[in-house]
């Protein structure tokens, strides 16, 4: 017996579902759109906020308040 025969009934089985299953429609779907959405106005925000955008260094110069 091969030792890969299951990939070969999946890979059957996968392409039989796929001819059964009906037409989806070519829209992608409305949590896709919103995720593509996101990511763009994530990268918007970080490529526009360029060298005035405080470094790690920053953070650590700032003094810490004291406990009375």
């Amino acid at each position: 017996m091969h030792p890969d025969i299951h990939l070969r009934l999946h890979h059957t089985r996968a392409a039989e579902l796929h001819r059964a299953a009906p037409l989806q429609q070519r829209r992608p779907r409305l949590r896709t759109q919103l995720g593509w959405a996101l990511v763009e106005l994530g990268l918007r925000l970080v490529s526009s906020s360029g060298p005035s955008r405080l470094g790690p260094g920053h953070a650590a110069r700032r003094p810490c308040p004291s406990v009375s």
